[in-house]
């Protein structure tokens, strides 16, 4: 059984460490240091390795495993950025003739160069790569990604609804995404206890300089706020030695908060050499000797976020504050009159039940449809019907009736099932556009289908049916069902 799932199932606080592989012999070098002292404070220590973190170009984490002198206990990544279902696959493959049996699946921040309107690429997202995983390696141990560092109902309730959906698709831990927020923290951990069955939750965690903060502000979904970026300048101000030390104490009290919070361990992030893992250590050190309770803890916590002359720190942005359990917002008159007109033509055509629907379905499932000539056509004819509605690309294998008929397709990454972490105040993170994912968020609570937003999984499009017409499969998947659910015919005892 490997370090992490030990760790997890017997309750014992576990330290991962973020390791992002570049070619080079010092980084490696470096990290089999930390990792060869396998521990911190006393708590186990192993390593997850970033896939795709900088580029498709980077060096895979199975390659960056490796490349280790000597063997490492380790978490891989999987990117679900520019990539399908026989990427996963080959990496399952990978994996299992290494004996690895664990994997962090991510749907991954924007694949660099991407830019809506120009080359599609498609994400595949991790809600459908749980349920690819969980099916072909069923006893593994999966873990998926949760961002509770939302500040708008609709962004921040959308994700608690797909992390339901994550849970129910197989995931056995949870890692969150990089955040300062404690009271967040703290959300979420209330969130996981009132679910069926509670996972075991990670908190990703970085010590915030100045310098950090910058190039955090390219860093999809992480929220770095106006006063905490003056309270870190005030700090570089005075001395990069007492900013350094400052970032590391937070960091420190950050992660016996979480571990009082009942995290099961943290994900250390931008931790490159054993100098900095053994400063750290010592902090924590220093803490854990007069922290016992979460109330001995925050003042300490709040303390470590002020300087004389500086007004108190916010955690959230100016704009928004929103905290779980609100419920404020409202669809549009425009959200709910399309909504209800796309409803009311989806009934009417492809509810199956209805004359003008069998019409329908019997006309789409001639023969003539089944030629090149004819298969074209048709896809032409759905396109041009759909585009301007709902901005179908014709993915083959239309998921309106799943998403309140907001198409997936018009998400720069193809996102079915929920938003990913990089929204920002309900815009998407390609920076052009609100979350369509807020948008139907809004709409499902206006019309009462917010368990469709927790509930209803959807598996990921299939790489050979995109850009044909969905209208022929989804009469004939109908007709398979009622076949299907026909009793057997009865045969003649023998004489």
């Amino acid at each position: 059984m490997s370090l992490l799932k030990t760790a997890l199932r017997e309750n014992t606080f576990v330290c991962v460490m973020e390791f992002v592989p570049k070619p080079s012999a010092e980084r490696f070098a470096a990290m089999e240091a930390i990792l060869t002292r396998a521990h911190l404070c006393g708590w186990p220590m192993t390593v997850a390795i970033g896939d795709r973190v900088g580029s498709p170009l980077d060096m895979s984490p199975l390659d960056a495993l490796a490349s280790f002198s000597t063997p490492v206990p380790a978490l891989p990544h999987f990117s679900g950025k520019d990539r399908e279902r026989h990427h996963l696959l080959a990496q399952l493959q990978r994996m299992d003739a290494a004996g690895l049996d664990q994997l962090l699946l991510l749907t991954g921040d924007r694949l660099p160069g991407h830019q809506p309107g120009q080359r599609p690429v498609r994400y595949l997202e991790s809600v459908a790569a749980l349920q690819i995983a969980r099916q072909a390696c069923p006893h593994w141990l999966l873990g998926a990604a949760l961002n509770p560092f939302k500040y708008r109902e609709e962004e921040g309730g959308a994700q608690y609804f797909k992390a339901e959906k994550k849970l129910a698709a197989g995931a056995d831990f949870f890692t969150l995404q990089l955040g300062f927020d404690a009271s967040k923290h703290q959300e979420a951990m209330h969130w996981m206890s009132r679910q069926a069955t509670p996972r075991p939750m990670l908190a990703c965690l970085m010590s915030l300089t100045h310098g950090r903060a910058a190039m955090l502000d390219h860093v999809a979904g992480v929220t770095v706020t106006p006063s905490m970026r003056d309270l870190l300048e005030a700090e570089a101000a005075q001395s990069k030695a007492f900013a350094l030390a400052r970032s590391v104490d937070r960091l420190a009290l950050q992660i016996i908060g979480v571990k009082l919070m009942g995290y099961a361990g943290v994900h250390l992030s931008g931790i490159h050499d054993l100098k900095q893992l053994l400063a750290l250590e010592a902090r924590i050190e220093h803490w854990q000797a007069q922290i016992e309770t979460l109330e001995h803890w925050a003042p300490a916590w709040h303390a470590s976020w002020q300087m004389p002359g500086l007004s108190a720190v916010s955690f959230h942005p100016p704009q928004a504050a929103w905290r779980q359990g609100e419920s404020r917002v409202a669809a549009s008159l425009t959200e709910k009159t399309r909504y209800h007109l796309m409803h009311g033509m989806h009934a009417l055509l492809f509810s199956r039940r209805n004359g003008l629907s069998k019409a329908f379905g019997w006309a789409v499932r001639q023969p003539l449809w089944t030629t090149r000539l004819g298969a074209q056509v048709l896809h032409t004819v759905e396109r041009a019907v759909k585009q301007p509605l709902v901005g179908c690309d014709t993915c083959g294998r239309c998921r309106l009736e799943d998403t309140l008929y907001i198409c997936p397709e018009t998400c720069p990454k193809g996102l079915a099932n929920g938003p990913c972490g990089g929204t920002a105040l309900n815009r998407c993170e390609f920076g052009d556009r609100e979350c369509i994912h807020s948008v139907k968020y809004r709409t499902a609570k206006a019309v009462r289908q917010t368990a469709l937003l927790s509930e209803r999984l959807i598996p990921c499009i299939e790489v050979e049916t995109r850009h044909r017409s969905s209208w022929p499969q989804w009469f004939q998947a109908q007709t398979a069902r009622q076949l299907s659910a026909q009793p057997a015919p009865r045969t003649q005892p023998e004489s």
